[in-house]
C-alpha cells in the first residue's frame, strides 16, 4: 500500500485470508464428499495423524481453531469411530485423543488426497513460484508470534 487511502484488496492479511479460504474450500469438497467431514474435523484428524495422541487444547493451539469448534469436532469424530479419548495421566481435566484404526485409514486416504491436491496447486503455480510462495509463507509465519492458548 503506497498511498494513504486504504484499499482492502491491497491489504496483505486480507489477500492471505482470501487465498487460504479459496483453496481450503476447494479441498473441503474432497473430505466432505469422501467422509462427510467439516473443516474443523479434518483439521483435528490431520493434527492427530501428524503428531499422534494429543489433547484438544494442543489441537486448538496447533490448528488455530476455537475450543468450541474443536470440542464439537472431537465429539463427532468419536461418534464416527475415527478417534478415541483416554483420561490424561498428567491432568485429570484433560483427555488424550488419538486416531482409531478406522481414523488412521481415513487419515491415510485424505493424506493421499491432500498430496494430490497440493501437487495440482503447485503445478498451476509452477515449481519456482510454488517454492517461493512456500518460503514466503514460512517467513511470514515466523514473523508473527503464536497466539496464546485460550482457557
Amino acid at each position: 500500500m503506497t498511498d494513504s487511502h486504504f484499499d482492502l484488496d491491497l491489504f496483505l492479511p486480507y489477500l492471505l485470508n482470501q487465498a487460504a479460504e479459496a483453496v481450503s474450500r476447494e479441498f473441503q469438497a474432497i473430505y466432505r464428499e469422501r467422509h462427510g467431514m467439516t473443516r474443523t474435523q479434518w483439521r483435528v484428524m490431520a493434527n492427530l495423524g501428524r503428531f499422534g495422541a494429543m489433547t484438544a487444547r494442543d489441537i486448538c493451539a496447533a490448528s488455530h481453531e476455537e475450543k468450541t469448534r474443536v470440542s464439537r469436532a472431537v465429539a463427532a469424530l468419536e461418534v464416527a469411530g475415527f478417534l478415541a479419548r483416554l483420561p490424561s495421566d498428567r491432568d485429570g481435566r484433560a483427555e488424550i485423543l488419538s486416531l482409531t484404526a478406522k481414523g488412521l485409514a481415513v487419515f491415510a486416504d485424505l493424506g493421499q488426497q491432500a498430496l494430490s491436491y497440493d501437487a495440482g496447486l503447485r503445478a498451476q503455480l509452477g515449481a519456482a513460484d510454488a517454492d517461493a510462495l512456500h518460503d514466503l509463507l514460512l517467513r511470514l509465519r515466523a514473523l508473527v508470534p503464536p497466539a496464546a492458548a485460550e482457557d
